[in-house]
């Protein structure tokens, strides 16, 4: 089926910014500036990561591996959002439609378990941190980042072409920004309603089934803290902990706002400002949010600087 629509459906149109038109010189460039930054500020903290020897710790080679599928998340989307800001070029091509939506669950699924795992090496941190050497081994943070990326390959290997099986009947115009499941089940005529069961129970599996695993993680985590005599002990607890409770937030928000609320409510508008959200935001502000917050990654970063710049030339 999937190679019958493909023969019949050679290319999609993508209706995202089109109720912007006078605006679309100005997107492209904020756009642009932030995806820059993007690039930047991830690379920086994998570079960081990679060069220093201290950051080899569990919560950092978490962070290297969750700014590294945030680059690429971006990568997926960002370029094509630019090319139809730029140009009058508003169509994708079926096979390109097809591995966007691919990488958007693979990358997207994958960092749900990440935040996961980081939530558990803090849990671990705080409340077990006689056991952490044991219970936060090597080949155990091994195990969690491969989970992570198995689970996000196979929902997106199942998911992809399941969604792309469905005829289209020769409706191609997707309001939305990307290759997203749900504005693309949009211009589907055929019955999806054994695919929205699926779909129901994995947002639950992937999704909300992690999240939930976070807060009983930080419900531990807070019970832990209160219960420490030391006042110093309780803030440099929860500044291990600040810095990926905000990334959480950022990335469960508008994904919440935007899969959560009732389809009556949804305008083209809001979709496409809330997939902005967490197309740009999160991967804009988590390297600031670690490379501030974070003494160590400060402190990393200048022992490189001194090493690169200072070091004698042989």
């Amino acid at each position: 089926m999937m190679r019958g629509n493909q023969s019949a459906m050679t290319d999609f149109i993508l209706l995202g910014f089109s109720n912007f038109p006078k605006m679309q010189f100005l997107l492209f460039v904020v756009i642009l500036i932030i995806y820059l930054i993007i690039l930047v500020g991830n690379m920086v903290i994998v570079f960081i990561i990679t060069l220093e020897q201290s950051l080899h710790i569990p919560m950092y080679l978490f962070l290297r591996i969750l700014s590294i599928s945030e680059t690429c998340f971006s990568g997926t989307i960002v370029p094509k959002m630019l090319v139809i800001l730029s140009t009058d070029h508003k169509t994708i091509s079926f096979a390109g439609c097809v591995v966007q939506m691919y990488f958007i669950l693979f990358l997207g699924v994958t960092e749900c378990f990440l935040l996961c795992a980081m939530a558990y090496d803090r849990y671990v941190a705080i409340c077990n941190p006689l056991h952490y050497p044991v219970l936060m081994s090597k080949a155990v943070v091994t195990n969690l980042t491969a989970g992570s990326v198995i689970s996000g390959s196979v929902i997106a290997m199942i998911q992809t072409p399941w969604v792309f099986s469905f005829p289209f009947c020769g409706h191609n115009e997707i309001n939305h920004l990307f290759c997203e499941t749900p504005p693309v089940l949009e211009i589907v005529c055929g019955d999806t309603s054994v695919f929205e069961i699926y779909a129901c129970v994995g947002t639950i599996s992937v999704v909300m089934l992690p999240f939930l695993m976070i807060l009983l993680s930080y419900t531990r985590i807070l019970y832990t803290i209160m219960k420490m005599s030391s006042t110093a002990g309780r803030q440099k607890a929860f500044s291990t902990c600040a810095s990926h409770l905000t990334s959480v937030t950022l990335f469960y928000g508008p994904g919440n706002l935007l899969y959560l609320q009732p389809k009556a409510s949804y305008t083209a508008e809001t979709k496409e400002l809330l997939s902005l959200a967490y197309t740009l935001l999160t991967p804009l502000l988590n390297p600031l949010i670690y490379s501030l917050r974070s003494s160590e990654m400060k402190g990393a970063l200048k022992k490189i600087l001194r090493r690169k710049l200072f070091s004698p030339k042989l």
